[in-house]
């Protein structure tokens, strides 16, 4: 995927005020609009134009597009850093984004598909609903939890540039929540108008990358480690959980990669999701001359050979 250098696609610097921006798409757009233009590629150029404008016109994504910094060039190789996005508010005015469908996968991975919002002419004077990205811990997902959240939205001042404001809300985890699931909190985004209803907020959950737990919907995945003599006789031992610690069964003769099943002990739900272990053999260190003496009887006595299945 290529960066898309949205300055340039309109010909304005990083820091043109929201009047030269609609100025420079205006002007463009003159030139480019498939019914008037005579330029071969008018249409495509058209909706380059329009994908920047809808990036540089909002003052929330455009606040997001300058969070990846002057770090890219227009056409280099990209790919958005992990939870790049997490925390960024963005409103669904129904409108900003019609015919987002054309636009780029670039586009489409910043600021994802926005919501539709009701058809032309329902609830007029309902205010525009919001969505931002979360990140949670997988804990949470296991007990559920009520967490302060920020969130980063932007605006236009007085004088056309985009400030950037920050509000934190208390938010309530529902225990058995899954990765990519909204939580809804009614009236959170945009005011109504002439006393119509507030928008909403919906709060796309993502978890804490985790060093120890991989999460695959309900199910999730760890690696425990575990010493040569427990995988060659077998051994019962304690393995900490996001539930808390249980006791495992290691059965005699486990190699590396061997998975155990602890069914119903994955994220809760309605089936709950079941936690694989996958067994990781780990070798003492022969740091000491007792240790070493103990390598070599093994050596001596036990005549294995770990290439013989492959023919060596």
């Amino acid at each position: 995927m290529e960066f898309r250098d949205y300055y340039q696609t309109l010909g304005v610097s990083r820091s043109a005020q929201a009047d030269e921006i609609k100025k420079a798409y205006r002007k463009l757009a003159r030139k480019y609009h498939p019914d008037v233009s005579k330029e071969p590629d008018a249409a495509e150029r058209m909706i380059e134009l329009n994908e920047a404008y809808a990036a540089l016109s909002d003052p929330e994504k455009r606040a997001a597009y300058d969070a990846l910094g002057n770090r890219y060039g227009a056409g280099q190789e990209f790919q958005p850093p992990p939870d790049w996005n997490a925390g960024f508010e963005f409103t669904d005015d129904g409108q900003a984004n019609a015919g987002a469908e054309d636009f780029s996968e670039f586009f489409s991975n910043l600021f994802g598909r926005a919501r539709r919002g009701a058809a032309a002419g329902e609830h007029r004077m309902r205010g525009a609903d919001h969505h931002a990205r979360i990140l949670v811990d997988l804990n949470d997902a296991y007990h559920g939890a009520t967490r302060s959240i920020s969130l980063r939205g932007a605006r236009v001042d007085e004088s056309g540039r985009v400030v950037q404001e920050e509000r934190v809300l208390n938010v309530r985890i529902p225990k058995g929540i899954r990765e990519g699931q909204q939580i809804r909190l009614a009236g959170q985004g945009s005011p109504g108008l002439a006393g119509g209803s507030a928008g909403d907020l919906y709060l796309e959950v993502h978890f804490t990358p985790d060093a120890h737990y991989r999460v695959e919907g309900r199910d999730v995945h760890a690696t425990v480690p575990v010493a040569p003599w427990e995988a060659a006789l077998g051994a019962e031992i304690e393995v900490p959980t996001p539930s808390g610690p249980v006791q495992v069964t290691v059965p005699a003769g486990s190699q590396t990669g061997r998975k155990l099943r602890l069914k119903g002990r994955g994220i809760p739900g309605d089936p709950p999701g079941s936690l694989y272990l996958e067994l990781q053999l780990v070798l003492p260190a022969a740091d000491t001359e007792r240790a070493r003496e103990l390598y070599k009887t093994m050596a001596r006595e036990m005549a294995f050979d770990p290439r013989r299945a492959t023919g060596g």
